[in-house]
């Protein structure tokens, strides 16, 4: 009770020195614009060209601390913070009164001149100081004030204030999109925008969210793939296309995992999934090389070297970690009884020998993918989209790249037989009236669009949250998501 009534007590104080600004006529909430010439980051990085230059600086008031007739503080900006050198004689005896008054959080425009203290700090001289907006809420005095990761998520507009290690988190993730965006346009793709809403949720195995159109008065979906809009329009002749969007899936959150996040899908005419699985393997070096300076990097402790990916089918990465051979097993029965040996307890629904080499390859495998690593040839039964392997057509032309564990990104040699693809829609909408959420529906545009002609097509989607993970070193997808999504809190 004690800490709110302080709390309370701060706050009002704030507001009366507003108050006190505003009937003196120096409202700084009427201030619409401030002519900055230099960032902290500008002034440092030059410092010879500008020494006892005068410039314009802007920020945050970070730290503040008065020693008679001067005061030393630090404001921050988008580059980091910079010494502000405030002196009576020089600002003049009411500005300086007025700037002592000026509170941690404030942000101010700064006009002086470039120096040098004593202790060979780069600062400002202030010769005018404009206070900019007042901040009426304390700032934690240090982060560990705002150290629970639930309040972070929910005001990270504090946790980028006091956290520089935030701010160029969220700056890496900038340039990773933009390094991925050069990357394809250099390639010859063409970025499109599909549909966020649709009629019906399909590409990927995924329970949607559902909304109402209230004009056309029909439930539509939020997209849990951008895939099958994109390979209409490979049908319809671009032959080179990708998109960066958000996708929405009505699912669990967890640390790899959040209701919205973000994909890069690209789509090739002409191409199969190994051409596909090269074109990822120099995507994700290239990030790394212009995000990180190097393709070995250090995830959470653990050195990983983008420069190899082992590539391994998932029958025998299956025997790799397990000494399971399905070469040998023939039979739904047996894939079942081999399942149940090792502990686990397959869905009725789900059963078959193909299921089976995918459902011990989740439990028992995928832990132990860390180095970069590509699996390929999966079961049809988990692939309705991925065009059959011509020798073996139990499986498919898919791959699917992980990295620390984590499933990165997921690729096919696309199904374009029009009638196959028929038919798995309609498996998967018979597992879906069996009570699959996740199950696809029949796309019957999608259908028609098959029909009309797709090329031979390579197509691969990416997670751009567990990239950004992975370059950024991040625990968890909330911390490369400016604003995850959050359970509101109950009042």
């Amino acid at each position: 009770m004690d800490n709110e009534i302080q709390l309370s007590e701060l706050l009002q104080i704030r507001r009366d020195k507003l108050t006190e600004l505003q009937d003196a006529g120096r409202d700084p909430f009427k201030i619409t614009r401030f002519d900055r010439t230099h960032t902290s980051g500008a002034i440092k990085s030059n410092y010879e060209e500008l020494e006892s230059s005068m410039v314009s600086v802007a920020g945050r008031i970070m730290s503040k601390r008065g020693m008679g007739k001067v005061i030393f503080c630090h404001i921050q900006d988008i580059d980091g913070q910079i010494q502000i050198f405030v002196k009576k004689d020089v600002l003049g005896d009411d500005e300086y009164a007025i700037f002592k008054k000026y509170d941690i959080g404030d942000i101010i425009g700064v006009e002086g001149e470039v120096f040098t203290t004593k202790t060979g700090e780069i600062s400002v001289r202030a010769h005018k100081i404009t206070l900019l907006s007042k901040s009426l809420l304390p700032l934690p005095e240090k982060f560990h004030g705002l150290s629970d990761p639930d309040l972070r998520y929910r005001q990270r507009y504090v946790d980028l204030i006091m956290n520089d290690d935030v701010k160029k988190t969220f700056i890496a993730r900038s340039k990773i999109v933009r390094s991925i965006r050069n990357f394809m346009d250099s390639r010859g793709y063409i970025e499109v925008e599909t549909p966020t809403l649709n009629t019906i949720p399909g590409g990927a195995a995924a329970r949607p969210f559902i909304t109402h159109h209230n004009a056309l008065d029909i439930d539509m979906y939020m997209r849990i793939a951008t895939e099958l809009h994109l390979k209409r329009l490979i049908v319809g002749g671009l032959e080179k296309v990708y998109e960066i969007g958000r996708i929405f899936r009505n699912e669990g959150m967890d640390i790899r995992h959040n209701p919205e996040f973000t994909t890069i899908e690209f789509y090739q005419a002409y191409a199969d999934f190994n051409e596909v699985m090269n074109l990822t393997e120099e995507l994700i070096r290239n990030c790394a090389r212009e995000v990180c300076g190097t393709e070995k990097i250090t995830y959470q402790g653990v050195e990983i070297d983008l420069s190899h990916f082992e590539r391994l089918t998932m029958i025998d990465a299956v025997k790799k970690y397990t000494g399971i051979d399905f070469n040998e097993i023939k039979t739904d029965q047996e894939a079942v009884a081999v399942a149940k040996g090792l502990g686990l307890e397959p869905e009725p629904a789900k059963s078959t020998r193909g299921d089976i080499i995918a459902l011990i390859f989740d439990e028992k495998v995928e832990e132990h993918l860390v180095q970069p690593t590509f699996i390929t040839e999966f079961p049809v039964e988990i692939s309705p989209l991925a065009k059959r392997k011509p020798d073996q057509p139990e499986l498919t032309e898919r791959f699917e790249v992980y990295i620390t564990c984590r499933e990165i990104g997921n690729a096919f040699s696309e199904l374009n037989d029009p009638i196959d693809q028929r038919k798995r829609f309609e498996a998967q909408a018979a597992l879906r009236a069996a009570g699959d959420e996740e199950a696809n529906m029949v796309d019957e545009d999608f259908l028609t669009a098959l029909e009309y002609g797709m090329p031979p097509t390579g197509g691969v989607g990416i997670g751009i949250d567990r990239l950004v993970m992975l370059l950024t070193d991040s625990y968890s997808i909330r911390d490369v998501i400016l604003f995850p999504t959050m359970k509101p809190i109950e009042k």
